[in-house]
C-alpha cells in the first residue's frame, strides 16, 4: 500500500481524467432521477421528460470526445488507459440505454406509466446514483470502497432481474391485454433492465480497477 501511494505521488496529477469520468457518472445518473418524474407525486408529461433525459445523454456523448482527446494528448495517466476507455464507454452506454427506454416509451405511444415501469425505474436510479458514488472514489483512491459499491450494485441488478421476470410474467398472464399494449410494455421494460445490467457492468470495471491499485 506504501509503494502504490509512493507511486502515485510520483505521477502526474492528470485531474481532468477523473472529472470526465465524474461528469459522465454524473449524466447518467441525472438522466434516470429525471426518468423518476414521470411518476407520482411529479407526473411530468412523457415528452417533457424524454426532452430532458435526451439533452443529458448529448451532454454525456461529448464526454467520451473528451475522454478520447485526452488520451490522444497524455503519455502517462492516472489508471489504466484501458480501464479509462473501458469505463468511459460503460458510462456512456448508461446514459444512451435510459435514453432509448425513453424514447421508446414514448415512439410506442405510452399513455400512462405503469406500476411495473416505476418500480424497475426506480431500481435504476438506485443503481446510477451507487455508480455515481464510486467514480467519485476512483480519484480519492477509495479502492476497498468500490469492491462494496460493487457488491452492492449486483444485489440492485438482482432486484432488477426479479421485477422485470415478475413484471413480465404477470403481463402474459393478462389474458385482457391487448397484443400491441403486451409488446409495448415489454420492451419498454426490457430497455430498463439493460441499463441496469450497464450500470452492473460500469461496478465491475470499477472493481477490477481496486484490484489493480489497491
Amino acid at each position: 500500500m506504501l509503494f502504490q501511494a509512493f507511486v502515485r505521488w510520483l505521477l502526474p496529477r492528470e485531474t481532468h481524467f477523473y472529472e470526465i469520468l465524474e461528469q459522465q457518472a454524473a449524466f447518467a445518473d441525472e438522466a434516470a432521477q429525471t426518468l423518476l418524474l414521470l411518476f407520482p407525486p411529479s407526473s411530468l408529461p412523457l415528452m417533457e421528460v424524454k426532452e430532458k433525459v435526451s439533452a443529458l445523454e448529448r451532454q454525456a456523448d461529448v464526454q467520451v470526445l473528451r475522454m478520447e482527446e485526452a488520451l490522444a494528448k497524455t503519455f502517462v495517466t492516472p489508471l489504466d488507459r484501458e480501464d479509462l476507455r473501458e469505463l468511459s464507454g460503460q458510462l456512456e452506454e448508461v446514459a444512451d440505454l435510459i435514453n432509448l427506454a425513453v424514447r421508446t416509451a414514448y415512439l410506442y405511444g405510452l399513455r400512462a406509466p405503469f406500476p411495473e415501469m416505476q418500480a424497475l425505474s426506480e431500481t435504476l436510479a438506485k443503481c446510477t446514483a451507487l455508480l455515481r458514488e464510486g467514480v467519485g472514489c476512483l480519484r480519492r483512491h477509495e479502492y476497498n470502497a468500490l469492491l462494496k459499491i460493487n457488491r452492492t450494485a449486483r444485489q440492485y441488478e438482482k432486484e432488477a432481474d426479479t421485477i422485470f421476470r415478475q413484471s413480465v410474467s404477470k403481463l402474459f398472464a393478462d389474458d385482457e391485454i391487448d397484443f400491441k399494449e403486451l409488446l409495448k410494455k415489454k420492451e419498454i421494460l426490457e430497455g430498463l433492465e439493460n441499463a441496469v445490467d450497464a450500470c452492473d457492468g460500469a461496478t465491475e470495471t470499477l472493481s477490477g480497477i481496486a484490484v489493480k491499485h489497491g
